[in-house]
């Protein structure tokens, strides 16, 4: 039998190569590797009947259906990746089904609870106060965009077309792809590179459109802060970045965006993946129809 364990570290940089995130391969690395310990411990071979035994002792220790699901989705592309090198013969797991998970709808602000959070964030967002500018910037821009946090947090000023209203993000994978955003965020943006950013900004600073007060560039652990403090304030109560992006979507097919065009503002590889947000949209629908028709 093939080493897998060498198998396992050409894979992973063949992931590298690919531009899938850290997290991603980090993930990848533990699952797969959980899997070879197993295989190792009972002396069986990689094959599907292991990898069932391997999945099913996870789940009788507890683990949840997203972590099968995570869990299952790695070994799927390691056997795959394996088979299409010619290291093995066949995928073993090409018939093994992911189990279904009760797919949760995206938690979504209203239109009126981020209306006061921006009004708030404005005021705020003062010459005297460079953080308040920075902040404010940061939150215009998740919503307006609906891009990923890391996205805003890698974004440079050389990706700002300021006169065209568009902004260049590098997301999954490496692909770019150019967003609009509007002229709340517009002023936002001004607001914080003519009056807060030269206040941070130290000979050391990189070319990162938002720098923490330090100068560096802001990570994505400050800029998560800085969001869920917002929306603690509303009736959502504690919520993040993603929350911004979810909203932002479910926002835009309230009214009227294609859904093709939300694809493409959110990055999604697939349709699928998208198509959630009609949900939420029907939902909410759904329920103010409840609380509105006289014959509801």
């Amino acid at each position: 039998m093939r080493n897998l364990n060498h198998d396992l570290v050409q894979f992973l940089e063949q992931l590298k190569a690919r531009g899938v995130s850290a997290n991603t391969q980090k993930a990848y690395n533990s699952d797969i590797n959980d899997l070879l310990t197993f295989l190792s411990d009972t002396k069986q071979l990689l094959d599907v009947e292991a990898i069932r035994s391997w999945l099913y002792r996870i789940s009788e220790a507890g683990g949840s259906k997203a972590t099968l699901a995570r869990k299952t989705s790695a070994i799927k592309s390691f056997t795959a990746w394996r088979a299409d090198s010619g290291f093995a013969d066949q995928d073993p797991a090409l018939r093994l089904r992911s189990p279904k998970l009760d797919r949760p709808l995206p938690k979504v602000a209203s239109e009126i609870s981020l209306a006061e959070v921006f009004d708030r964030m404005l005021f705020q967002a003062t010459a005297d106060n460079p953080v308040g500018l920075m902040n404010h910037c940061a939150v215009e821009l998740l919503y307006a965009t609906g891009m990923r946090v890391s996205e805003l947090a890698g974004l440079d000023l050389s990706d700002l077309d300021h006169e065209r209203q568009l902004l260049r993000v590098t997301g999954k994978g490496n692909k770019q792809r150019m967003l609009p955003f509007g002229l709340r965020a517009k002023d936002a943006i001004d607001r914080w590179v003519r009056l807060g950013r030269p206040v941070f900004e130290i000979p050391t600073s990189s070319s990162a459109l938002l720098l923490s007060s330090r100068g560096g560039r802001v990570g994505v652990r400050q800029l998560y802060d800085v969001v869920a403090s917002q929306l603690a304030t509303t009736t959502l109560g504690s919520a993040g970045p993603h929350t911004l992006r979810h909203s932002a979507a479910t926002h835009l097919l309230d009214h009227g965006a294609d859904l093709r065009a939300v694809q493409e503002i959110l990055g999604h590889a697939s349709l699928t993946t998208t198509q959630i947000y009609t949900h939420v949209s029907v939902e909410r629908l759904r329920s103010s129809f409840e609380q509105a028709h006289p014959r509801a």
